[in-house]
Order: structure tokens, then C-alpha cells, then sequence
């Protein structure tokens, strides 16, 4: 029995203010009929839900609404905390709170009317949002940080306020301090967290508005303002000097450059001509550009990128699946533990007031907001600036794979080469002029759709119209160029002109041995009538991408190995190898061979392969990492959990760097979240914390998660402005 397709909805959800509000929203998505998978993300305050198509969106926000929160369709601009609110809460706390901190400079307490008429309005006003939210996870029964704040701080205020009824002078037993700097802290927590999201989300919101939503359509030769959603493929668009490429298309008209630095991180400008493929997001640079659009919206590759990475901060890494775990547990826990200590200091011989004071610092200090703040704020920074230079992370498992490599597998063609080949030599036989014979094999290769003859034309111009031309399969190409028979071809055009490697003119002979060493592709010029002989050699080569050989050393700074993988001949893959300074190369490999050499290599530790064809795709997903260039297949590039926006090999090692820092992170800030309770909560269980003290470290605890992740926006890839990685690359370490 087939499964019936699945449907991706996304939610925005209010509310959630610790990892136990993600697990209870997680729960109750998952028992709406028909749901498949619900994952909650406490950092964009969203839910991703794959369900049947029967489910319907305002099902899912009705269960989100049973459970105590506020559930919308994705879109609204995500906005922080408002500050006044913040102010004003700190504003009437400081005057309760600073005499106490002032007591040792002789700064008398305020009487406790004056206290009370203080904290009142922070509690009552501000206050009360935690216990409405805090009441409602309690209904649910799945208690949230709010019923942490809310039970805390409404115990420490009523104590208080009941004292103060009884004798309005007093200032003895007050703890007004203690729930309104509590309130006022929590809320500047929160307007700090969302203060961070919001810088956390800067790198991706700032690719959502690279494509304009108005462009210049041409139709009948006049250009004409129309919204991007009125574009349909096919359409002629019009892009002036100074404006973004709205679509993904082909140059029909005009010449300029590109600055596509946003979109791929390439800080050179691309040329752009008739017949060029171009991408939304790109500036062009100088003159007006008419494109075909191809691909429109979220087809086109920005769009594509964009989906892949909000995909990837959708998923939740097995660190973080643990933390929601323990923070599903976590807040009930803090409430057995809060009357545990309530009742022990009672025991003791500790007033009532004492012993309450114990368990408000329980309950305050005890936050699960940095467990479930820690990962998801690495992730959205560390893909956010991944994706601001051009690199896709696909998946959180890559996080942690990356981290773990040994070895990097290139394949050669279109990877750390260019992947056409290049006229790299034109040798006369005679030793007359270069141009001369240039011009006679453009000639014959002018009509030609044949790889070697587009590197030919692209070097040369026809001395003359050639005649009378004729093809022979597998030898190449014979024609009449001012009176003379020529042909243009592999070895078997000598045996056509009666010739033989023989004739070869002793210079010619030498070059065609050093050729063959490198693996290139020979064409021989050849004069069939009236008198056979040699004119000359052509030799064709894949030329070797600027940056291959920084990427190769990137990586051995890294401390990884780097193997070529080819189907090419071994001449060839021994060539580059020794240019490159690769650790082992192989080549006249099939798809299945590499395979193979993938899985033996598997032996020694994971495994990394880069590539760009379908040939390359078994490999790709064999490996225990896999890096596609955007250029290539869209096979290639679903096979792979990092995709680079551009074809730079270099680029890879700035990939693995970045996973491999944002699992750090996430490790780091986890580490901070678990060390801060396990070193907060017995202190306050001892009496050693007062509310006013844990409610600060509490939302230090959080502040501080955020800003860990932060931290990665200072992350550039190496030759982009960062130092390259230190010699040994100590984080590849076993």
C-alpha cells in the first residue's frame, strides 16, 4: 500500500518562550489526523509540518491555539521586542533594587508602601503576561518557563504585598525587589534574543531581497513596468545599468558585467553577452541587457538555494533532539525540586519567607530557553553566512560529518577544471607563422558544433572561406582553402594523406611525445593535395581552473588528503595530479570503479567527494560527504549536502570550515546551557541566590547562546578576507 503524498505547510508561532514550548507545540501537531512529521524551531518561532493533503492549515493553527499559543501562516516580517516596555520595567525596579545593592554605603530601603507602589505596576502590568502563558502550559500540562517566572515572581509579590498591608512603614522580609527585577529582566532577555534573531537571520534576509518585484518586460520593443509575478518564461525582460537580475535567463541583447558577489560570494565581476546564462540576483554593472527569462520565483537558482537552506535550518540536528528531550522533562523537574526546597528549609528550622525565597530562586534561575535557543541560532547563522558566500548546506547532519572528514575526492572535469577543452598549442611545421596555420584550421572547423573546433574558432580568424567540406567520423575534417586540399584531424588524417608518424617533422615528433605525457588531444594539419606533407600540430588540453591549487592547499592546511577520481586517461589524471600536488590521483575510471575507490578509501576514515556530472552522482551519494558545484547536474547536485553557488573548487575547504564551526558552536552552547543549570540550581537550593540575582543569571544564560552563535558572523572563507587555516588543521584531528 502506496503512502499518500505529503504537503509542506509553515507556521508562524507566538508564544514559545522556552525548548518546552517547542516540544509541546512539536506534540500537538503530531496528533492532529494526518500529520507525518512536525518540527518546531525556537529561534524563527516557526513550525514545519510535512501532513496529507486532506489537512488543512486552520486545523493545525486551531491545535496550536488548544495548546496556549498563537499560530499564523508564514510571511509576517519578524520584529523584536519593544524596547519602552523594557525601560519602563527596569525604570520603577532600579529604586527597589539599588538601595539593597547600596546598603554597605549607609543607602537606606525604601518603606515598603513605596515598594509596593514600585513593583506593582511591573507586576501587575507586565507581569501578568507570564501568567497567562504560564497558566495555559500548565492547562496543557506541559509547564513552560513562563509558569517558572509566573509562580516565582507572583509568590515573592504577594508575600511581599501582604506584609506591607499589615505594616506599610516596614522594610523587613520585602521581596518586591526580587519579582519586579525578575520581570523587567526576563523582558530585556527577550528583547536581547530577538534583537540577535534578527541579526542571526541578516545574511539569509538579505538574499530574500536581492530579486526587485517590479521589472521592465519588452514587448513589441517597449519596455513596460510590471510586477515580477505577471512575468511568464518566455518573456523579454529588460535590465538597465545599476539593477538586479530578476530572473534566471539568456543575454539576447547587449553586453555588460555582472556583479554576482550576493548570490555566489565571487567578488570579480562576470562578464555577460548574447547567448549568456545569467541568474536572478546579479547586478548588472553597465549597459542595458534584454534577457529571455527561463526560470521565474523560486525555480530559479536563488530560489532553489533559498528553499535548500530554510530547509536545512528546518531540520534538527541528534544534539538538538536530545536537548528537546531533556527540556520536555526539564520545568516539571524545577517544580519538584522548588517544593523539595521549600520543604527542606522548612524542615530546618527556616521560616515560611525564607524557605519561599529558596524556591523563587529555584524556579527563576532554572531556564530552559538557552537549551533550546543553542542550536538553532548556530544553525541559522552558520548557514546564513555560508549562503552569503555561496555555499549551501543542505542538511544538519553535514554539521557534524563535515567535522569528521579525512579525505577529499575531486573528479577532474568541470571541477577542478574548466571542463572544455582549450587550444594550449599551434605548432607550424616549418616553423612559419603561428596565425597562418591558426587561420587555415579555423577555416575548416568554421561550420563545426565539435568541442576541439569551438576552441579552435575561439583562438583564430578564417584566412579564407574553405569549400567542398566533408567529415569523416572518428578522423576529422577535409576541405579546399585558397586551391589547396587540406584536413584537420586525429592520426588516421596522416594515413588519409598517405602519410605516417615518419613524416613528422623532427620538431613536430618531440611536441607530440611531450602532448602525449599530459594527456592532451592532438590534431594534426595536414596537406592532402597537391603535395601531402605535415603543416602542423594542434594540441587541445582541459585547462586547469585558477583556484585549483589553492584548493588543494587549503585542504592540506586542513589536514585532509585530496584524490583525484577520473574517467580520464592516466596520462592526464598523472598530469594534473603533479601540477596540483594531489595526495594519490587514478584514472580511466567508470562511474562504478569510483565507487569503489570511494568505499575503499572509506576504510581509513570518512570520506568527502566533489563533483559536478551525472557520472558523479553514485559517488556522491556513497560518500560520507558530498560537494556539488551549482554549475553542474541537478542530479549531482540532489546527490550532494553542500552545493557552491560557483564553480570554485576552493570553495570547498571554506565549506567544511563552516560546518565544522557552526557544530562547535552548537556544541558550545549546549555545553553553557547543561554547566549553567547543573551550577545555578544547587546554589539557589542552598539559599545562596536571591530572585533578583537569578532572574539576572538567567537571562545572561540565554544572552549568551545567542551571542556564541553570533560569533559566526565574523566567519569569512579563506582568500575572501579570513587567514587561511593554521598548518595541521587541529579541528580534523582524530
Amino acid at each position: 500500500m502506496t503512502q499518500a503524498p505529503s504537503v509542506a505547510t509553515g507556521l508562524s508561532i507566538d508564544g514559545m518562550t522556552c525548548a518546552a514550548c517547542v516540544s509541546r507545540v512539536e506534540k500537538v501537531l503530531r496528533r492532529v489526523p494526518g500529520v507525518q512529521e512536525a518540527r518546531v524551531d525556537l529561534m524563527t518561532r516557526q513550525a514545519h509540518i510535512q501532513a496529507g493533503p486532506e489537512v488543512r492549515a486552520e486545523a493545525l493553527m486551531a491545535a496550536v491555539e488548544r495548546a496556549g499559543y498563537h499560530a499564523s501562516p508564514i510571511g509576517r516580517p519578524e520584529v523584536a521586542e519593544r524596547l519602552w516596555p523594557v525601560l519602563l520595567a527596569l525604570g520603577l525596579a532600579a529604586p527597589i533594587m539599588l538601595p539593597m545593592l547600596l546598603a554597605p554605603l549607609g543607602v537606606p530601603m525604601l518603606p515598603g508602601w513605596a515598594q509596593a507602589a514600585l513593583a506593582s505596576p511591573v507586576q501587575l502590568w507586565f507581569g501578568t503576561r507570564f501568567a497567562v502563558a504560564g497558566f495555559k502550559s500548565i492547562r496543557a500540562f506541559s509547564p513552560s518557563m513562563d509558569a517558572l517566572v509566573a509562580i516565582g515572581t507572583w509568590s515573592a509579590y504577594l508575600l511581599s504585598l501582604v506584609r506591607v498591608l499589615r505594616d506599610p512603614q516596614g522594610m523587613d522580609a520585602l521581596y518586591f525587589d526580587g519579582a519586579a527585577v525578575v520581570v523587567a529582566l526576563v523582558l530585556l532577555g527577550r528583547h536581547l534574543e530577538g534583537r540577535a534573531r534578527l541579526q542571526a537571520g541578516a545574511a539569509l534576509a538579505a538574499l530574500h531581497a536581492l530579486v526587485p518585484q517590479i521589472v521592465l518586460r519588452r514587448s513589441d520593443g517597449v519596455d513596460r513596468e510590471v510586477a515580477l509575478a505577471a512575468l511568464a518564461v518566455g518573456d523579454l525582460v529588460a535590465v538597465r545599468a545599476g539593477s538586479r537580475i530578476p530572473v534566471d535567463g539568456v543575454v539576447v541583447q547587449g553586453r555588460s558585467d555582472l556583479d554576482q558577489q550576493a548570490l555566489t560570494g565571487e567578488s570579480l565581476p562576470v562578464p555577460a553577452a548574447e547567448g549568456d546564462a545569467v541568474t536572478a540576483g546579479g547586478i548588472n554593472l553597465s549597459g542595458l541587457l534584454v534577457l529571455r527569462a527561463e526560470r521565474l520565483g523560486s525555480e530559479t537558482m536563488l530560489g532553489r538555494m533559498l528553499a535548500m537552506v530554510a530547509d536545512a535550518q528546518a531540520q534538527k540536528p541528534a544534539l538538538q533532539r536530545l536537548a528537546d528531550r531533556v527540556s520536555a522533562w526539564f520545568v516539571p523537574a524545577v517544580l519538584l525540586l522548588a517544593l523539595v526546597s521549600f520543604a527542606g528549609w522548612m524542615l530546618i528550622g527556616a521560616g515560611p519567607a525564607q524557605a519561599l525565597v529558596v524556591a523563587v530562586s529555584v524556579l527563576v534561575i532554572a531556564c530552559p530557553c538557552a537549551l533550546g535557543l543553542a542550536t538553532p541560532a548556530a544553525i541559522m547563522v552558520g548557514t546564513g553566512m555560508a549562503a552569503r558566500f555561496g555555499i549551501v548546506l543542505r542538511d544538519t547532519a553535514v554539521l557534524d560529518r563535515a567535522s569528521r572528514i579525512r579525505t577529499v575526492v575531486f573528479d577532474k572535469t568541470g571541477t577542478l577544471t574548466e571542463g572544455r577543452p582549450e587550444l594550449i598549442l599551434c605548432q607550424p611545421a616549418d616553423g612559419g607563422e603561428e596565425k597562418v596555420l591558426l587561420g587555415w584550421a579555423t577555416a575548416l572547423q568554421a561550420t563545426s558544433t565539435h568541442p576541439l573546433a569551438r576552441a579552435v574558432r575561439a583562438r583564430g580568424a578564417p584566412a579564407a572561406p574553405a569549400t567542398e567540406l566533408v567529415e569523416h567520423p572518428g578522423e576529422g575534417v577535409c576541405g579546399v582553402v585558397a586551391g589547396r586540399q587540406l584536413g584537420l584531424g586525429h592520426a588516421a588524417m596522416l594515413a588519409r594523406a598517405g602519410l605516417g608518424p615518419a613524416d613528422l617533422p623532427q620538431a613536430i615528433a618531440a611536441s607530440v611525445q611531450a602532448l602525449q605525457a599530459r594527456g592532451a588531444t592532438l590534431s594534426y594539419l595536414v596537406e592532402i593535395s597537391p603535395r601531402p606533407c605535415v603543416l602542423g600540430l594542434l594540441g587541445f588540453a582541459d585547462t586547469i581552473r585558477p583556484t585549483s591549487i589553492n584548493a588543494v592547499d587549503s585542504l592540506h592546511a586542513l589536514g585532509l588528503r585530496a584524490v583525484l577520481l577520473s574517467g580520464d586517461s592516466a596520462a592526464s589524471v598523472g598530469f594534473f595530479a603533479k601540477t596540483l600536488g594531489l595526495d594519490d590521483a587514478v584514472g580511466g575510471l567508470s562511474p562504478a570503479d569510483k565507487l569503489a575507490r570511494i568505499r575503499a578509501l572509506q576504510a581509513d576514515g570518512p570520506v568527502c567527494m566533489v563533483g559536478d556530472g551525472i557520472n558523479d552522482a553514485p559517488a556522491l551519494a556513497a560518500a560520507d560527504l558530498g560537494i556539488a558545484m551549482a554549475s553542474g547536474t541537478d542530479i549531482a547536485m540532489k546527490s550532494a549536502s553542500i552545493v557552491l553557488m560557483r564553480s570554485d573548487p576552493a570553495m570547498v575547504a571554506a565549506a567544511l570550515d563552516i560546518a565544522a564551526r557552526t557544530q562547535t558552536r552548537i556544541r558550545a552552547g549546549l555545553a553553557w546551557a547543561f554547566v549553567f543549570n547543573a551550577i545555578g540550581l544547587p546554589l539557589a537550593a542552598m539559599g545562596l541566590l536571591n530572585p533578583a540575582v537569578a532572574g539576572a543569571a538567567m537571562a545572561f544564560s540565554s544572552l549568551a547562546v545567542v551571542l556564541n552563535a553570533l560569533w559566526l558572523r565574523r566567519w569569512r572563507p579563506f582568500g575572501a578576507g579570513a587567514s587561511r587555516p593554521a598548518p595541521g588543521g587541529a579541528r580534523y584531528r582524530p
